[in-house]
């Protein structure tokens, strides 16, 4: 009998998806300092370049709406919108790290939204997060080109956190999850382009083909490729836990492509700031899910 021919996709570990998806993420801090555009002309093309390909990818599972998807929509718009902006005043590791406190939002407003149980496990990762932003302001970074006014652009990496975090709660609230979940991917990106379009009318920038080319390889590549790999990983079988411990690829690689191409270099405290909080929410993720097995009666 012939040799049975092996089949491509089952010998491709889904969980390469995942790692595509979060080493794509992860280039977004450099290519938004890449290009000489102003935080509103790239929120713009970057938003609207993945809108288009995310409705390519998802359109045929359908586009309905119903308000918690609108609010997820403005939640996940004023997210990419407000890094956007943490990037272009302040350092890419500032801006990343403080993204990453969403977690702390979601302990906190998933018992209020969602009535889930607040336990002392969660106290202790928010008093630990806390203890991590403060660092990002207890010395500023000196302004330069790369990060012209590091404390708005912090306060801005603040705001991407919260409504992350927040967005996170929305969606896996009982009303989002009878929705398809690029929903509010793709409508929170259609909102970024409505809400910008008055502003580039005001102030037409300049566009040099560099320009373009990095909104477009942010717009497609690093928010719309990154979401069908990942969203496909998991659907393949990818636990959320190695999604969520595979996530933190994304905040250390993103300072270092900046530093690697550009020279940017973070500050002492925003590197401990930033340890601070990273090592609080991966505790939290591994004794969750600990928790979780023990529980089910897992091994």
């Amino acid at each position: 009998m012939p040799p049975e021919k092996s089949n491509p996709e089952s010998s491709f570990s889904p969980i390469w998806l995942v790692v595509f998806a979060v080493l794509l993420w992860s280039t977004g801090g450099l290519f938004i300092k890449f290009t000489s555009l102003d935080a509103v002309s790239v929120n713009f093309g970057r938003a609207l370049f993945a809108a288009i390909t995310v409705a390519v990818y998802t359109f045929r599972k359908g586009l309905g709406l119903n308000w918690f998807t609108i609010i997820s929509s403005v939640l996940y718009a004023t997210t990419l919108s407000a890094f956007v902006y943490a990037n272009k005043n302040t350092t890419a590791a500032n801006a990343i790290f403080l993204q990453y406190t969403a977690p702390i939002y979601i302990l906190i407003f998933a018992p209020l939204i969602l009535k889930e149980q607040f336990r002392p496990k969660d106290l202790i990762t928010v008093i630990l997060c806390l203890a991590g932003m403060s660092l990002f302001f207890l010395e500023p970074d000196p302004a330069n080109a790369l990060a012209p006014d590091p404390f708005s652009g912090n306060i801005a990496g603040l705001v991407s956190g919260l409504c992350f975090g927040l967005y996170f709660v929305t969606l896996r609230h009982p009303r989002s999850l009878e929705q398809n979940p690029a929903v509010s991917v793709f409508y929170g990106n259609v909102i970024i382009v409505l809400v910008m379009i008055p502003l580039l009318v005001l102030s037409p920038p300049e566009v040099s083909a560099i320009d373009l080319s990095s909104v477009a390889y942010l717009g497609i590549f690093q928010i719309g490729v990154a979401y069908i790999l990942f969203t496909n990983g998991l659907a393949r079988g990818v636990r959320s836990l190695d999604a969520s411990i595979i996530g933190f690829i994304e905040p250390l690689l993103n300072p270092v492509w900046v530093l690697l191409f550009l020279g940017e270099r973070p500050s002492s405290w925003a590197l401990l700031g930033g340890t601070v909080i990273l090592s609080g929410v991966l505790l939290h993720t591994l004794l969750m899910q600990r928790r979780r097995r023990r529980v089910s009666g897992e091994r």
